[in-house]
């Protein structure tokens, strides 16, 4: 897996957004990153206390105009008017200068604290303490754990006492060998003073699982988050907070899912646990909470060539509040939707420093499968750029529907009966050769029998994929149980649209703004799903690539939604801001014919080229928007 990928976390929360360019419901768009002295970040000590503290990173974030992905939001059960968002956050990245005042990429990239106290209707953008140069007092608090220099795949959650928790894979060691560390951890953020106030004190952070600190993804290596907390106060398992991972073992070989829970509001967590069992080949943990308290855990299965398993969503369930777990239970195969192609590399540029810090990345793979394509090293036989993505599945549960024990499981596969579409390329979705229309499959669960509904297209239409989803079904008020909300990832507006290719990529291998968010609602457990929305107000281009040294796209793996009632907010990853550019390292031009590539300044001096003395100017301008969602 590309590193380069996983490790991003910190960002802010902004305030107010752009106007809408062509106007989708139900609101205007907010951006939740403002790393574009809009106004820029505050420091989550400043943000709590008041008190005055800046650092290199914070303020080399209120310029950046960096990138950020992975975006996660939760909304606060008790006070829905807070609202808290994350991503992986490269806003801190070029935080130093050389003598001759040209950018190092040598910051951190971290974890975000976005902050709304008005319902999402604006954000203040922050960091989760203890990235390297943090010397505030919440930053000293932090490092008692945490031990290394950048943090991602953020996932948050809330008890039912205002305490915010945000989960995190970290890696990367501050003293720049090559050790990835792999660990995992939770940030606890409690309630402070004054109005609007749950989870804006910041309160420690726990190591939930280490790594074995081997380098180059060697060893154990904890990865893939997911949270959940007990906040529906019912009295069972009242406030546990629960975590879930996968461990990559790099030496061994194989993944498992693990788990780990809290009874004491995330100050320490339990020896992890293995739930995956003998399914060697897993990823995408997520976790639900029923009204009754019953905790269950879903996964996705790959095929291993060393079991039986195959593409396929399997669970664990707990009724003990997460003490012990039965054995995994298959819910549902399906027809995946994971885009591959044939790694072709070429030739990489001479460059005399990186683009990025040297912990982000990891070096071009070598001929062999690809899941996700661009220049130079990163170039594939098809010609295509695209970002990586895999089926994966979501779940929730409404905890306060104590009369029934659904669960809701959303997942991004490919609609049967398209699976077989010849892509005349090796560029594939479904198996070699062929690939199909990925749409966003709905089944219930009723964890009290065991059995499911078949699983469903929410949204069928002829043309556009579908990925990314993710479901929420919080209903404290009980005339709205029942209600479900879920978002995705929709290339219905993509100008080129085929099967046969990857989002966004027109036969003559060009690109095109091809992604909008949409959003969808159930008001009766998932029965029907009769209003469908656009959220995003701009398609935006998500092939433009800005990481490996400029040369491959990455949208991350995953997009948010949180809601309590019928109150429902959504957040995505987002090009709009990206300023295109030329990359005079292309000579002559591949494929795309620039219409991938992005702003970007060098000189070419003594056989190599510079690195890129420009990346404040908008090439890597990657943020994270969010909307209210039907």
């Amino acid at each position: 897996m590309r590193r380069l990928v996983f490790f991003a976390a910190v960002a802010a929360l902004a305030v107010v957004f752009t106007g809408a360019i062509s106007a989708s419901t139900p609101g205007g768009d907010v951006k939740l990153t403002r790393d574009a002295a809009d106004p820029g970040y505050v420091s989550a000590y400043t943000l709590a206390t008041g008190a005055s503290y800046s650092d290199p990173t914070l303020q080399e974030c209120s310029h950046s105009r960096g990138r950020q992905n992975e975006p996660a939001v939760a909304i606060d059960p008790r006070d829905p008017a807070v609202v808290l968002g994350s991503s992986n956050d490269y806003c801190g990245v070029y935080n130093a200068v050389d003598s001759a005042g040209d950018p190092i990429p040598v910051g951190p990239i971290w974890e975000g604290y976005y902050r709304s106290e008005n319902g999402g209707s604006s954000f203040v953008s922050s960091l989760v303490p203890g990235y390297p140069d943090d010397t505030s007092p919440y930053g000293l608090l932090a490092k008692q754990q945490v031990r290394t220099a950048s943090s991602g795949d953020p996932v948050i959650a809330w008890d039912g006492q205002g305490r915010a928790f945000f989960g995190s894979e970290s890696s990367d060691d501050p003293a720049g060998t090559p050790k990835t560390f792999g660990d995992v951890w939770v940030a606890r953020f409690v309630p402070g003073s004054g109005d609007h106030a749950d989870g804006k004190q910041y309160a420690g952070t726990t190591v939930v699982a280490r790594g074995s600190s081997a380098p180059g993804l060697l060893g154990k290596f904890n990865d893939k988050t997911s949270i959940e907390a007990d906040h529906n106060n019912s009295g069972r398992c009242d406030n546990n907070v629960y975590f879930s991972w996968s461990r990559f073992t790099g030496n061994a070989g194989g993944v498992g899912i693990y788990f780990s829970r809290s009874t004491d509001h995330g100050s320490t967590f339990s020896k992890p646990a293995k739930l995956s069992q003998t399914i060697s080949d897993v990823q995408f943990p997520d976790i639900a909470v029923t009204g009754n308290d019953d905790v269950y855990v879903f996964f996705r299965s790959f095929p291993s060539g060393r079991g039986h398993e195959g593409n396929a969503i399997y669970y664990v369930k707990s009724v003990n509040c997460g003490a012990t777990f039965t054995r995994p239970t298959l819910l549902t195969s399906f027809i995946p939707s994971d885009a591959q192609d044939v790694s072709d590399p070429e030739p990489i540029p001479t460059q005399s420093r990186p683009d990025d810090p040297l912990f982000g990345e990891e070096e071009s793979p070598e001929q062999g499968v690809s899941r996700d394509c661009g220049d130079f090293g990163d170039h594939c036989e098809s010609g295509y750029t695209f970002f990586r993505r895999d089926t994966q599945e979501r779940a929730t549960a409404d905890q306060f529907d104590s009369a029934h024990q659904y669960v809701y499981v959303v997942y991004d596969a490919t609609k049967p009966g398209t699976e077989n579409v010849l892509t005349g390329t090796t560029y594939s979705t479904t198996t070699p050769g062929h690939g199909g229309q990925a749409a966003i499959l709905f089944t219930r669960l009723d964890g009290s029998t065991g059995d499911h509904t078949d699983p469903v297209v929410i949204d069928d239409q002829a043309l556009g994929h579908q990925i990314f989803p993710d479901v929420s079904a919080d209903n404290p008020a009980a005339a709205s149980h029942g209600t479900v909300h879920a978002i995705w990832w929709d290339s219905r507006l993509d100008s080129c649209y085929s099967p046969a290719r990857p989002i966004g990529n027109c036969a003559d291998r060009s690109t095109v703004p091809s992604l909008d968010t949409w959003g969808a609602v159930s008001h009766d457990f998932g029965g029907s799903w009769p209003t469908k929305t656009r959220l995003s107000d701009v398609t935006s281009n998500p092939n433009y690539e800005q990481f490996d040294n400029r040369a491959v796209p990455f949208a991350g793996d995953y997009l948010y939604v949180s809601s309590v009632n019928d109150f429902s907010f959504g957040v995505w990853t987002d090009w709009r801001d990206t300023v295109a550019g030329t990359d005079p390292r292309e000579i002559p031009e591949d494929e795309d014919a620039g219409t991938a590539d992005v702003l970007q300044c060098r000189v070419f001096s003594g056989g190599a080229w510079s690195g890129d003395l420009c990346p404040r100017d908008g090439g890597i301008d990657q943020n994270i928007y969010g909307d209210l969602t039907p």
